[in-house]
């Protein structure tokens, strides 16, 4: 029998080897070019992973070996070369099925098999309802604090003040709007789940960090580092807009002109200053009337932000708006609605109404291209007031908490 050949050790095996393999010409000056990946993982050789006699081929990962073509160039030189022995037959058939079983092992799935249910709007609602919040509520403001004339001015002049059976549930947005994202709590977990997933018509969760946040508008890859200054209620009202069955096909057409190659824009970011502006508006009252009429805070709130959303969509439509608009169209945005918060609710509601009028389905999109809708009217157009006495009832939110706002300032709207 021939004197056994300890292939990794010997640097003829290496030599026979190099006039075969064009990868191995990558080896220079003793040390090795070739980064195998693995997994998607660069493996770096060490400082011995060189081939002038003193390292064992075996330095080599399987990765390596497989893309370098040694195994198949080791498996074909027996008759040509020097006769392997069984031994060593069985070591290569054994690194080949090693790779073969590494080659098929499918990386984790991003999204949970089992995805999370969705959340409601009242349901995550409830968890704050039934949360203690009182350390938030002591650093609320929840009206605009006034002194000497401009005090005696809003008195005589301003709206109305809000019922005192409503001041629990407005401080309790407030509370809402400080409070932080906590990922510890499966509730908040839901909510991002579901502010995803229904924009981008997924069943399926996501990771809670990652690039495809950015996706649906937020600025980074963790959504909890937008929410300064209106902290979670950000999210709430996003969920709202969402999971409501009339508002959503809104909500996924305002999404899909923000993906649009030149009037694109961050469609949550935009969201969240919606939240600001609608969360301004109740602090200083002009609210106050509208939540006294149908005796509750959160619904008014929910479709005034909502409404807020509308104005600015079709602001950004119909004057083909760009990123670089933005700062002046929050800005018109703002005084309009504060200035006009009943014309606001109205316009939302003649714009819903006449969407089912034309027919169109509860929860489809007027992207989609089977439904033809016609155009709703923009802002100003005497069509937008009429008929503002059809719109529908608030939707009963029955009560059983937003980083404190700056006082407001004139001129400084833009993406927070």
């Amino acid at each position: 029998m021939e004197e056994d050949i300890d292939v990794t050790s010997h640097v003829e095996g290496l030599d026979l080897l190099s006039g075969r393999c064009n990868p191995l010409e990558e080896i220079t000056n003793g040390y090795s070019k070739h980064k195998p990946v693995m997994n998607g993982v660069i493996i770096g050789h060490g400082v011995n992973d060189h081939t002038n006699g003193s390292a064992p081929l075996r330095s080599l990962p399987i990765s390596a070996l497989k893309q370098n073509g040694l195994l198949q160039s080791l498996a074909a030189t027996g008759g040509e070369q020097t006769k392997l022995t069984e031994e060593e037959n069985a070591e290569l058939e054994k690194a080949r099925q090693e790779w073969e079983v590494l080659e098929n092992v499918q990386p984790a799935l991003t999204e949970d098999s089992n995805p999370s249910p969705l959340i409601s709007f009242n349901e995550a609602l409830q968890y704050f309802q039934t949360t203690d919040l009182g350390d938030l509520l002591k650093n609320i403001q929840p009206t605009v604090r006034r002194t000497g004339l401009a005090a005696i001015t809003h008195f005589l002049f301003g709206p109305p003040r809000l019922h005192r059976e409503l001041q629990e549930e407005r401080d309790l947005v407030f509370a809402i709007a400080q409070c932080p994202v906590d990922n510890s709590q499966p509730v908040h977990m839901r909510v991002l789940q579901t502010i995803y997933k229904r924009l981008i018509s997924s069943r399926l969760d996501c990771p809670r960090f990652g690039a495809h946040w950015e996706n649906i508008g937020f600025q980074g890859t963790d959504p909890a580092t937008d929410l300064r200054g209106t902290g979670f209620l950000g999210l709430m009202h996003t969920l709202y807009f969402v999971m409501d069955p009339e508002t959503l096909p809104l909500a996924r057409d305002i999404y899909k002109l923000s993906q649009h190659p030149t009037q694109n824009f961050p469609f949550s970011v935009m969201s969240i200053n919606m939240t600001r502006i609608a969360l301004q508006v109740l602090r200083e009252e002009a609210l106050s009337k509208e939540c006294n009429r149908r005796q509750q805070v959160v619904g008014v709130l929910n479709e005034f932000y909502v409404a807020t959303y509308l104005h600015l969509y079709q602001l950004w439509k119909t004057q083909n708006k760009t990123i670089a608009d933005s700062g002046f169209v929050l800005k018109e945005v703002e005084l309009f609605a504060k200035k006009n918060p009943k014309q606001m609710l109205r316009r939302l509601e003649v714009f819903l109404k006449e969407r089912q009028t034309v027919g169109l389905p509860r929860g489809a999109s007027s992207s989609d291209p089977s439904v033809q809708q016609q155009p709703s009217p923009s802002p100003g157009e005497p069509g937008s007031r009429a008929g503002a006495a059809l719109g529908n009832k608030g939707k009963e939110m029955h009560f059983t908490g937003v980083c404190d706002l700056p006082p407001d300032v004139e001129g400084e709207a833009r993406l927070i």
